[in-house]
């Protein structure tokens, strides 16, 4: 009998995404970073009301090609694949709506919720990361006292994000389509 911790023992050459597909679907949030088994804790309550309500406020806000999601896996390539908080996909006719993963090419916006033990990774790594990925927009949502939406566009050239603004009040962005988005609306009421 195989024991948890030997199922997530590193294969011989690093994890790959097919590594994951064999996994038992146990929802628990998997990312792989050059090969290695990164397994975020799971997201508090605040932060996941924080998730929800902003993608649900996109996915109103969103015109027709687009759907904001949270849940999942973006696949950089066969060793690299993350998940962020939520992401803006653009929709294509080819999707049926039960696919778990997409490729840094479809994702318009990846967002991701600043939490406890994940400062750096919000703030440095994942910015690079999906800079690097092609990814147009990020935005960083701060959570620690009252909430801030940090926004970036992509310098497809120099493959770094630029920030685009900070709102505490109110996000007014025409990009990628536009965005009227009051801070209160995505306010977790348990903090």
């Amino acid at each position: 009998m195989t024991t948890e911790l030997e199922t997530f023992c590193t294969p011989e050459g690093g994890w790959t995404t097919g590594d994951l597909d064999r996994l038992p679907d146990d929802n628990r949030r998997r990312e792989l970073l050059d090969g290695i088994l990164l397994m975020p804790p799971p997201p508090r309550t605040s932060h996941q009301q924080v998730t929800a309500r902003l993608m649900a406020a996109l996915d109103d806000m969103s015109s027709d090609g687009y759907v904001a999601v949270h849940g999942v896996e973006v696949r950089v390539s066969n060793s690299r694949t993350f998940v962020p908080d939520g992401v803006v996909l653009r929709v294509t006719g080819d999707d049926d709506g039960h696919r778990h993963w997409f490729t840094p090419s479809e994702v318009v916006i990846a967002v991701e919720v600043v939490g406890k033990g994940t400062e750096t990774i919000d703030r440095v790594l994942k910015p690079a990361l999906y800079a690097q990925a092609g990814i147009p927009f990020y935005w960083r949502i701060e959570t620690e006292g009252a909430l801030e939406v940090v926004t970036y566009r992509i310098d497809a050239v120099n493959e770094v994000y630029t920030e685009t603004g900070r709102w505490t009040k109110f996000v007014d962005t025409g990009e990628p389509f536009p965005i009227n988005l009051p801070i209160s609306r995505i306010t977790p009421r348990v903090r």
